[in-house]
């Protein structure tokens, strides 16, 4: 299984417990339909090819309701599946398993389409040096685990927030009276963090480049544009490249002298995969 990153880890009993709380609210009444004491087993399979991601959050859905369910899973976290293939079993209280079963489904199938979104653009860059990264376009209150799908997927994140690099747009640089300015107060304000300016021109970028910037983002530039970055020295500084970039508009990029990629499709286009669970009692 995938190493979940510690702040992931500790974020998935919040979101599974929320999660919970807006399904079954009072209590699930449908449930109450089948008698309390029965026994029951369901197995989860996938109805279409896709990359499985998001086992812990199935496991801690489970043991929220009761932690004498059992759970075994025929996959591991990052494989990839087929139609019709089974993904886990799960087996208890049969009121349990129907409560939690669209919740945990919903974690499932929702990173595992991210995942697969993320397979998807990382195989299209197999032969590149540029790394594909992500983007803070995600679903509220699950950044931590697209950005953990996005990994499984064998993409790579950007920041997670706006806590943990500084992004610098048109609307600080103003603010701050320049580029130079701008990345001057970052240092000064956060020394060690990265530092990343979105530029919309060659001279915005020299003079980022010339201020100390770690990264330049160039956003929505013309392939002739970054072609001709080839000319400048760049020093340490990597380049990004965004802006409505998709699987399809990928390719033209691919041998361009860039470091990154970022592009939101990977998490804000998810589509999710279709999982069913065949109960039997």
């Amino acid at each position: 299984m995938n190493q979940i990153p510690l702040n992931t880890a500790n974020d998935i009993p919040e979101s599974v417990a929320r999660a919970l709380h807006e399904d079954i609210g009072s209590g699930d009444i449908s449930a109450e339909l089948i008698d309390a004491e029965k026994i029951a087993k369901g197995t989860v399979i996938s109805r279409e090819n896709a990359v499985i991601c998001g086992r812990a959050w199935v496991d801690e859905v489970f043991k929220q309701l009761d932690s004498n369910v059992a759970i075994e899973w025929h996959v591991s976290e990052g494989d990839w599946v087929t139609e019709d293939q089974p993904i886990f079993t799960v087996s208890g209280n049969a009121r349990i398993l129907l409560s939690g079963e669209r919740c945990a489904l919903n974690f499932l199938q929702t990173l595992s389409g991210t995942a697969t979104t993320a397979r998807h653009y990382a195989q299209l860059a197999t032969n590149s040096q540029i790394r594909i990264l992500d983007t803070r376009k995600t679903i509220p209150g699950l950044r931590l685990a697209q950005k953990y799908a996005i990994s499984v997927g064998g993409c790579m994140n950007h920041r997670i927030g706006l806590y943990d690099a500084f992004l610098i747009k048109e609307n600080h640089i103003i603010a701050c009276g320049g580029i130079a300015q701008a990345v001057n107060k970052a240092q000064q304000i956060s020394p060690g963090k990265e530092i990343e300016v979105e530029v919309e021109s060659l001279d915005e970028l020299k003079q980022a480049v010339t201020a100390g910037a770690d990264r330049v983002m160039l956003d929505n530039f013309s392939r002739e544009q970054i072609l001709a970055i080839k000319q400048l020295d760049l020093g340490a500084t990597k380049i990004e490249v965004s802006g409505n970039i998709t699987d399809h508009s990928l390719a033209q990029y691919l041998d361009t002298p860039i470091d990154f990629i970022s592009s939101g499709s990977l998490t804000k286009h998810v589509q999710a995969i279709d999982l069913s669970m065949r109960l039997s009692i």
